[in-house]
């Protein structure tokens, strides 16, 4: 099992979050709101919290970003982050503000003694600091000594950072290594788990418009969760940050490394499909995208694999020529109408007994650990 896998970090708390130290992975996202705005930011705080988000970031370019951090803190119901570049002022400004977590970028935060103030006053506010390193902001020196971002590089930038965290008795850090480049991020946070046990931050930045980027971030995000490798995860869209968060979820849920929301099953179609199962399944899964129970759906086209997989599933249908055999548990209830078909296993959904799968969770949790 992969969760059995799992490297063993450091724990680091954001808020009453724990990362790291085998918790559960969590799934952040980051406002796109300007921060000043809050008419604009607390509406799309509330949505990312409704579709689950667990941290939500937000940038603090200004002092009229930092103005406005106390209220944010007052409405917000996860850990706050916030996002500082170039000003270290804002920094220590944020964490006055009652911030739960300061992300920072050691290539353009500014001279090491700017750096020790935050220092200082995070640790006597108990506020962690993520150190995110970019390929695309990498020192100047290393860049000339590396001759491009490389693996190296960017586990040598943010071993700086840690050093001086280090001189000063500074332990609260999470540490990210992100890039465009897929196989520069793999590389980078494989090369620096060999040498840390620092929580890691998972993420392809800048990993483009939803299509691209979605295919971009399951494979930089899944590759290393798969090997161990990760502590909390963004998955960077080009889109809402809602589908940040539910694309984030859904790779999790693929590697069984939580169980939450509704896995829908189905078959890719073929001339054999006699149902429109391309519109069955875009309606279904609009329908539950919310639903937050444990759930294993099966919706298959032909009687090919569809018995054996809606068999497997917790809830299924199997299609044949404008109708369908619904089966929940493995057996057969009824033959349905294609009409039928969302309608019907919306309330399967509805109805399936959460003593069953409080007790699948137990047992994957068990068998996970």
């Amino acid at each position: 099992m992969i969760a059995g896998n799992r490297k063993i970090t450091r724990k680091v708390f954001v808020g009453n979050l724990p990362i790291g130290s085998g918790t559960p992975i969590t799934v952040q996202s980051m406002t796109t709101s300007k921060t000043h705005d809050l008419r604009s930011i607390l509406p799309e705080i509330e949505r990312l919290e409704e579709s689950g988000c667990q941290i939500i970031r937000v940038t603090v370019p200004d002092k009229a970003a930092v103005m406005v951090l106390p209220e944010i803190k007052k409405h917000i119901l996860v850990p706050l982050v916030a996002d500082i570049h170039f000003n270290y002022k804002l920094a220590l400004a944020a964490i006055d503000a009652g911030v739960d977590k300061i992300r920072i970028n050691p290539g353009n935060i500014g001279a090491k003694e700017r750096v020790k103030d935050i220092l200082q006053k995070a640790k006597a506010a108990g506020v962690p600091i993520r150190i995110g390193v970019n390929s695309g902001s990498l020192e100047k020196e290393l860049l000339e000594k590396y001759g491009h971002p490389t693996p190296e590089a960017m586990v040598e930038s943010s071993k700086r950072h840690i050093d001086i965290c280090l001189e000063n008795d500074f332990y609260n850090i999470i540490v990210s290594l992100k890039s465009s480049d897929v196989c520069l991020m793999i590389e980078a946070n494989r090369l620096f788990s060999q040498e840390y046990d620092f929580p890691l931050h998972l993420g392809v930045t800048e990993a483009g418009p939803p299509w691209q980027g979605t295919i971009k971030s399951c494979i930089g995000i899944g590759t290393l969760l798969s090997e161990g490798i990760g502590d909390t995860i963004r998955v960077s869209l080009t889109d809402d940050p809602v589908q940040e968060v539910r694309t984030g979820f859904e790779i999790l849920k693929s590697l069984r490394l939580i169980t939450r929301g509704v896995n829908i099953i189905s078959c890719p179609t073929c001339g054999r499909i006699e149902v429109d199962l391309f519109k069955i399944v875009r309606e279904l899964e609009a329908k539950t995208k919310d639903i937050k129970k444990n759930v294993k759906v099966a919706v298959m086209g032909c009687v090919v694999n569809g018995p054996g997989e809606a068999r497997e599933a917790d809830i299924g249908i199997a299609c044949g020529k404008g109708e369908a055999l619904l089966f929940r548990k493995g057996k057969i209830i009824e033959k349905i109408k294609e009409s039928e078909a969302v309608s019907c296993l919306l309330k399967e959904i509805e109805n399936y007994p959460e003593d069953i799968l409080s007790q699948r969770n137990s047992e994957n949790i068990e068998e996970e650990h």
